[in-house]
């Protein structure tokens, strides 16, 4: 297959860089990280062993041209360069596949190219780039791999097998909308929590940013699951999601947010994306995680406090910059 990856962060790299390693005809579109990964590849640090792999790079889509197989691995925030960045990666036969998190991108990519071309992609990894070209995987990788509103075919099962072959862990569903909600119950309290915790634990209650807060004290995964106070959080936020969920008709089990729970554990101290982001003053992907779900949940009639005070607050800590 000739796959171009589309957003070469942390989570791009990471699976584009697998997939190079398998032998694929990998395409890496890139920015700010163009000349290092020209010039040196992309090294993985990982805890499966550490490798270096050497795609295609390219500046512009036009210098890649068609593919098989076109990866979305943009931040939320970006979606609107879709028409710009992916027509000249699209033919007649290629699959578009977005890795983003929270809800709505195959929508938007379905607006573009038909639902009959978009997949997505769930990927349930601890990764983070920690300088030009190189990223460090520290838990987990498993890719739930679903068809956007159509059951899979040979199609998807062949890119499933691809990726097995690079050494990543799949699953193949019939049910995508349903893995996107159970990523959801991780997502929001870990990326929200750990980045509203910032205004602490009694302005977060009160829904109040006060002043003096530091973007640099963000809670890591760790920090959320020792104090009782904010794992209470934890569980309410998951909760709300869950029934969220239900409401719609997608079958997820109070059991999904005990099982997110313990793969936590063994994160350490895992500052997911939403935490780097915002220390690093970016926009957060605040719509597709928290807004877009919320609106979701209010839809289907369900109730959920603690996502109505988590979203005032990450609305008042980028307005307050």
């Amino acid at each position: 297959m000739k796959i171009a990856v589309v957003g070469c962060g942390a989570v791009g790299s990471y699976y584009g860089a697998r997939l190079c390693q398998a032998g694929a005809e990998v395409h890496f579109l890139l920015r700010s990280d163009y000349e290092v990964v020209r010039r040196e590849g992309v090294r993985i640090l990982s805890v499966h062993g550490d490798f270096c792999a050497r795609p295609h790079a390219a500046r512009a889509p036009e210098e890649i041209g068609p593919c098989d197989v076109v990866l979305v691995a943009l931040k939320t925030t970006a979606n609107d360069h879709f028409p710009r960045l992916l027509p000249p990666l699209v033919g007649p036969e290629t699959r578009v596949v977005t890795l983003q998190n929270g809800l709505g991108n195959e929508e938007r990519l379905a607006a573009l190219f038909g639902a009959e071309r978009v997949a997505g992609g769930l990927c349930f990894v601890c990764l983070n780039r920690i300088a030009p070209g190189v990223v460090r995987h520290s838990a987990h990788g498993l890719v739930v791999l679903g068809n956007f509103r159509r059951p899979p075919e040979a199609r998807l099962q062949q890119l499933a097998d691809l990726l097995k072959s690079a050494g990543i862990p799949v699953r193949v569903t019939d049910e995508l909308e349903r893995a996107r909600w159970e990523k959801l119950v991780w997502n929001v309290p870990f990326n929200g929590l750990g980045v509203a915790g910032v205004v602490g634990y009694e302005s977060f209650l009160r829904g109040e940013v006060p002043p003096g807060w530091d973007r640099r004290h963000t809670l890591p995964t760790d920090a959320l699951l020792s104090d009782p106070r904010w794992l209470a959080l934890v569980r309410e936020l998951m909760g709300e999601v869950i029934r969220a969920a239900r409401a719609q008709g997608l079958d997820l089990a109070d059991q999904v947010a005990e099982d997110n729970l313990e793969r936590t554990r063994c994160m350490g101290a895992y500052k997911a994306s939403t935490l780097l982001d915002f220390e690093q003053g970016r926009p957060l992907e605040r719509e597709s995680l928290f807004e877009e779900p919320r609106r979701h949940a209010r839809a289907a009639g369900v109730a959920t406090p603690r996502l109505d005070t988590l979203c005032a607050v990450l609305r008042r800590l980028e307005g307050a910059g």
